[in-house]
């Protein structure tokens, strides 16, 4: 394949919202350097944090233009020099891009770039990257979670839900998760939770304190902090840990709710992630695809030229059910 190829690719001229994500059909096809993979996208997840770069207020602002786009699944297109690990013809999926993953070709560094097994199809492939590694370093890296221990998702029938519930509950821990409507919570039984609860209902989290005996859960995934964190510490049990997953903004917590129990708030952001952390995050998530438990929820797909709206949706739907999907 030449350099002077074209495809088609989402393209961000200027920050904004999301009618600024532009289908253009005369980008060039990348080409991949050393230790670099070209990979032929057949599907690529959509996360949350795309939409905070997109419209200006993420803390990591790219050079425009700028492609979109880490999740990707697809084929190996060719191998650059140097790369032992894939090879051309391979199913393959991602947990970053280097050019942008919401186009026909990506380019990714190798040790980005993970077999993608048989029992999963493309679009579950490009659910399986941001999500389940976010969800490994929640509960592992950051909240060190113990089997035997509960575990509260906040937002859990979203990409990074589903998997942080099927997670935990591989783990050996008690899983307790929240959703917004009839659909989402049923995805959440269905996916590893031991029991379910409607956020949107008035007194909710006085049903969690009573699924737990009083005593609290240990460990909080949360994905909306800026509505949730502070009725987070009074959830939790002595020495519990709340990690931020996602955050829209500013919220008042009062810091005795940590004292009163040791408790701790940890920040989570996959892009600290050493290589080491990403390489046990991999083995564990292979394991998890060999047994069985690690079943990504594909929710609704957009075709590529629908990412606006895909955009649009992943913020202002009233309820996640699975992972948003563009398909080429």
């Amino acid at each position: 394949m030449s350099g002077s190829q074209l495809m088609r690719a989402i393209r961000v001229s200027e920050l904004g919202a999301p009618s600024v994500l532009r289908l253009c059909s005369d980008v060039t096809v990348p080409q991949p350097g050393p230790r670099q993979v070209l990979v032929r996208v057949h599907a690529c997840g959509v996360n949350p944090v795309e939409t905070y770069i997109r419209a200006g207020t993420y803390a990591r602002v790219p050079a425009l233009p700028y492609t979109p786009g880490s999740d990707v699944a697809g084929v190996v297109e060719r191998a650059g020099e140097g790369v032992v690990t894939v090879k051309a013809g391979d199913r393959v999926f991602t947990t970053a891009t280097e050019s942008g993953g919401y186009a026909e070709f990506t380019v990714a560094a190798e040790h980005c770039v993970h077999r993608l097994p048989a029992a999963l199809d493309f679009t579950q492939g490009a659910a399986v990257g941001i999500p389940y590694f976010t969800a490994y370093r929640a509960l592992i890296h950051k909240a060190c979670a113990k089997p035997g221990e509960t575990v509260l998702i906040h937002g859990a029938s979203g990409g990074v839900g589903v998997a942080a519930c099927q997670m935990s509950r591989a783990l050996g821990l008690r899983v307790l998760g929240t959703a917004g409507t009839p659909e989402g919570l049923k995805l959440v039984l269905n996916n590893g939770a031991h029991s379910a609860f409607n956020h949107r209902e008035e007194g909710y989290t006085d049903k969690i304190m009573e699924a737990t005996s009083g005593r609290g859960v240990d460990v909080i995934v949360e994905m909306l902090s800026n509505v949730n964190l502070s009725k987070d510490l009074q959830m939790l049990a002595y020495g519990g840990r709340v990690t931020v997953v996602g955050s829209r903004g500013p919220i008042e917590i009062n810091p005795r709710d940590t004292m009163a129990k040791e408790s701790s708030i940890m920040g989570v952001a996959l892009f600290f992630a050493t290589l080491e952390e990403k390489q046990e995050c991999a083995a564990f998530l292979y394991a998890g695809m060999e047994a069985g438990w690690l079943r990504p929820v594909v929710g609704s797909k957009y075709p590529l030229d629908k990412a606006a709206q895909a955009h649009h949706d992943i913020i202002e739907s009233p309820g996640a059910t699975g992972k948003i999907v563009l398909t080429m």
